[in-house]
């Protein structure tokens, strides 16, 4: 008989709901306890969950339940104390939200306490997926785009919320590659106050050892995209090679026009109902075998939160940041003391709705 693996859930906002949800509903899972500092929210969670154990100390819940995974779902700024809350817990897996972290200082530290406890961990990108993103990765995968030269992602989201996302899924489209330089720019600091801290709008390329160049754009002046109606899904990944390309829009489908299979084109939408319970069940997949290695597992992640960080250092010190990165840096520090306080221009008026910025476009 199948093990069943305890959780521990703490942060009840939307995105920790539906984690805890997803946990409930696959029979690998127990939700024994769940946590926030809401005690209203808590009670009304737990009365659809279950009604698991509750407490507001994430900590304390977390040691005294011992769950198999622990999962939090906060904001950026509380990466490093909770998960030393799963490790002293004794947690066989951590699941958390994107981004991995604020500053690169950070991401090294909660790295070097994953490996030197052995714990496994995993970081919410969680939009792969779904079957439109799946589908542009079957079509690159089959060969039909020749060979990948080009992955594009933009996103009109600001960058803490929305540019893992489009920094992991090029690394899966161009076959997980690792990354040697980064250069970037970036403009606009009316969201350096956000509780996801970012510029307003944050553009550049990274080389790929394997030859792929990744282009990204994200924010303010990041192009619409009309055909999408939900502006938090204006999301856009395309893979150009030899061949053709294949693109995909978070809330609009995907498309793709190959050299031998002609223009195709497919529904697809963001959709927690039907996203979540894979990447759940991709966790006991990897707690029963160690070589079943979770598509969002952290060490990938890392590696595109280096490619994040980079990005923002090469925008404000300038140049070309050479990756691996070989010491940690305070980047929201950086943004803070020298992005410019020119307002961003804006790319469309949904932008400029958004950001507060009407009278910039």
């Amino acid at each position: 008989m199948s093990k069943v693996y305890t959780v521990v859930v703490a942060g009840m906002g939307k995105r920790g709901k539906h984690h805890a949800a997803a946990f409930n509903h696959n029979p690998r899972f127990k939700v024994t306890g769940i946590c926030d500092i809401d005690p209203a929210r808590l009670e009304a969670a737990a009365a659809e969950l279950g009604n698991p154990r509750t407490g507001t100390d994430a900590a304390a819940l977390a040691k005294e339940l011992r769950p198999d995974v622990f999962c939090f779902c906060t904001l950026p700024k509380l990466r490093t104390p909770l998960l030393k809350a799963g490790l002293d817990a004794g947690a066989k897996l951590i699941a958390f939200e994107k981004p991995v972290a604020l500053t690169s200082v950070e991401a090294m530290t909660l790295r070097d306490l994953l490996r030197a406890a052995g714990t496994k961990a995993v970081v919410s990108h969680q939009h792969r997926y779904g079957v439109h993103y799946r589908k542009v990765k079957d079509i690159v995968d089959s060969g039909a785009l020749g060979r990948i030269h080009t992955v594009y992602g933009s996103a009109t989201g600001w960058m803490t919320h929305m540019l893992s996302h489009l920094i992991d899924y090029t690394r899966w489209y161009a076959g997980n590659p690792d990354a040697q330089w980064v250069m970037g720019q970036a403009a606009g600091r009316t969201k350096l106050t956000d509780n996801h801290p970012s510029p307003d709008y944050i553009a550049g390329v990274v080389q790929f050892a394997n030859g792929v160049r990744g282009i990204y754009e994200c924010g303010a002046g990041a192009p619409d995209q009309p055909e999408v109606a939900k502006w938090w899904g204006k999301c856009r990944m395309s893979v150009q090679g030899t061949d053709g390309f294949a693109e995909v829009l978070t809330n609009g489908g995907w498309r793709a026009v190959t050299r031998t299979g002609g223009y195709q084109s497919g529904d697809g939408a963001m959709n927690y109902d039907l996203d979540m319970p894979p990447y759940i069940q991709d966790m006991a997949d990897w707690l029963d075998d160690d070589t079943r290695v979770h598509p969002c597992n952290f060490e990938s992640a890392y590696q595109g939160a280096e490619i994040m960080f980079a990005l923002q250092q090469s925008a404000m010190l300038g140049g070309q940041i050479a990756l691996p990165l070989t010491a940690g840096s305070d980047e929201q520090t950086l943004l803070q003391e020298k992005l410019s306080a020119t307002p961003v221009r804006v790319s469309c008026p949904a932008n400029a709705k958004e950001f507060g910025l009407a009278g910039c476009y």
